[in-house]
């Protein structure tokens, strides 16, 4: 099912108070444009009389407008209208149906999503509702918080978790490095770069169309890709493996640009010729997949391990380019 057409059709009015967990990569923001990206359509003068009046709270101290979040806090949210005038957005029941489709595991502390791609993994900035919006609609009884995120145009798996306790739990773990997150990504070009860690920094220099643009910069956040090669596909493409050591917004996506081979079907970093070209042979999206992600939770010693296999559209794509590697090289023997 594709979420490419899902829109922002009215928003939630808050009926009680709400505590929201900053996620990893939106650490080192001030809270007063924290609270503008999770509180859309409440103007910014409002933002203000809230913070001013102690009504957010972070770690169940009151916050000034210059506090910047870190990974982890707990920010306490007041009862706000989203928008005076409009009702609940109410999440299909097919999405509802096609999310608890994709939970791949499930125990008392952690639900995993095999996330779809073109489905963001949470409502905002154009976008009635997310993974997490739905797991609420369909789960009223739980309390789920999202642990991490992934880009909307990029599968795989998503950790949400069950209990404040799991959240915080994960949240240090992250912070830590303790998590292992491997993904798949498909880039222009022959790779020759063998097993190859990139740690530039990275910055959000700007916004296009509503969305963060991430650039190389040297006064960036520190930043760690480690791309290993899988498969190559003779001059055109390189089938890669990439953990990460940190959670950086489009880390992957930039990383991989800046050795010169941008991800498959990235309209925001990619290469458009090359793009173009891989539509011919069925990529309709970007070819970045997460498929593995494991830690052992510290309380128990326990490991913690879920791989997802390539979807079916991503896995015919690889079968294109290896049937066109076959046929070059029986050419090149005759």
């Amino acid at each position: 099912m594709s979420y490419a057409e899902i829109k922002e059709t009215a928003a939630t009015p808050a009926t009680g108070v709400s505590h929201v967990a900053v996620l990893e990569g939106e650490a080192g923001q001030r809270i007063d444009n924290w609270l503008l990206r999770h509180l859309k359509g409440v103007p910014r003068s409002r933002i203000y009389r809230i913070l001013r009046k102690g009504e957010v709270r972070v770690n169940g101290k009151r916050a000034k407008p210059e506090y910047r979040v870190a990974s982890g806090d707990d920010v306490r949210l007041p009862p706000i209208r989203m928008a005076e005038d409009m009702g609940p957005a109410r999440v299909p029941d097919r999405v509802l149906h096609d999310i608890e489709a994709t939970i791949v595991h499930e125990d008392k502390d952690v639900l995993a999503i095999a996330k779809p791609a073109g489905l963001a993994v949470h409502g905002g900035s154009g976008l009635a509702f997310g993974v997490i919006e739905a797991l609420r609609a369909s789960r009223p009884q739980e309390t789920l918080e999202l642990v991490h995120r992934l880009d909307r145009d990029t599968s795989g798996l998503l950790l949400v978790a069950r209990n404040r306790s799991a959240l915080r739990t994960l949240h240090a773990l992250l912070r830590e490095g303790q998590v292992e997150k491997r993904y798949l990504a498909l880039v222009k070009g022959a790779w020759n770069l063998g097993k190859k860690t990139i740690d530039v920094p990275l910055a959000t220099r700007a916004r296009q169309g509503g969305e963060r643009v991430v650039r190389v910069h040297e006064a960036g956040k520190s930043s760690q890709s480690t791309f290993a090669p899988v498969d190559f596909f003779g001059p055109k493409a390189t089938l890669l493996e990439v953990g990460i050591g940190t959670g950086r917004t489009h880390q992957i996506r930039v990383h991989a640009a800046h050795a010169g081979h941008p991800v498959a079907g990235d309209d925001k970093y990619g290469d458009r010729e090359f793009n173009e070209s891989m539509k011919v042979i069925g990529l309709n999206r970007m070819f970045l997949h997460a498929q593995m992600l494991s830690f052992e939770w510290p309380q128990s010693g326990k490991q913690f391990s879920v791989t997802v296999p390539l979807p079916e559209e991503l896995a015919a794509v690889l079968g294109e380019l290896g049937t066109t590697r076959t046929r070059r090289a029986a050419a090149r023997r005759r």
